[in-house]
């Protein structure tokens, strides 16, 4: 089930990695799904010095915390849960928008401090950002695709225990019960990552 992870993970090591350096920095995670997660645990491994998540649901909210984030804001719930952030132009350094979102990547840029980074791992639709505010804050927006580079590096940090994915994993199901495992996996409130064994 851990090996499962290493796919997964070395996608958010690799989103690290093109963040840049992340030692000491103050890190968004904007979406908290298995990918939001993830990119959380992969910032802290890189020495992020304070994470906050972000998502639409309170359901993520304990293990996020639980994994290593200092704070978890339900932005559907309160809209203004970022507002504090965006004091004195900005006050994240680094930005890993897991979501996918356009309106998320968009509520991210007055939270970013001038020259910072936001990388969009998500996969979205189409949308429209305020170009000025990018240039503006020099924001330097990337995205980010491939972990080829990364994932032996990811099977070692899970074989080594450096990073533990198993919080991740909500339920393995034997295939038998691969539509309850699908079910399962499809709500958001009960779960996080579902598995299914072919013992």
């Amino acid at each position: 089930g851990e090996a499962a992870m290493a796919e997964p993970l070395a996608v958010c090591l690799h989103a690290a990695n093109r963040a840049g350096p992340m030692l000491g920095a103050r890190v968004l995670v904007t979406g908290s799904g298995p990918i939001g997660a993830l990119c959380a645990l992969a910032a802290r491994r890189a020495g992020a010095a304070e994470i906050v998540a972000t998502d639409l649901t309170d359901a993520p909210g304990s293990l996020m915390l639980r994994i290593g984030a200092d704070r978890f804001l339900n932005v559907a719930r309160d809209a203004s849960a970022l507002d504090a952030y965006a004091a004195d132009k900005g006050y994240f350094d680094v930005i890993l928008e897991a979501s996918g979102s356009d309106k998320a990547l968009t509520a991210a840029l007055p939270v970013v401090r001038p020259r910072g980074v936001i990388v969009q791992v998500g996969i979205g639709g189409v949308g429209s950002l305020p170009l000025n505010v990018i240039v503006a804050k020099e924001i330097d927006l990337r995205g980010t695709f491939r972990f080829h580079a990364e994932f032996a590096l990811a099977v070692e940090l899970i074989a080594k225990r450096l990073v533990d994915v198993t919080p991740l994993i909500t339920a393995t199901l034997p295939f038998t019960e691969a539509r309850a495992a699908f079910d399962l996996a499809s709500d958001r409130q009960r779960a996080m990552k579902v598995q299914l064994a072919f013992a």
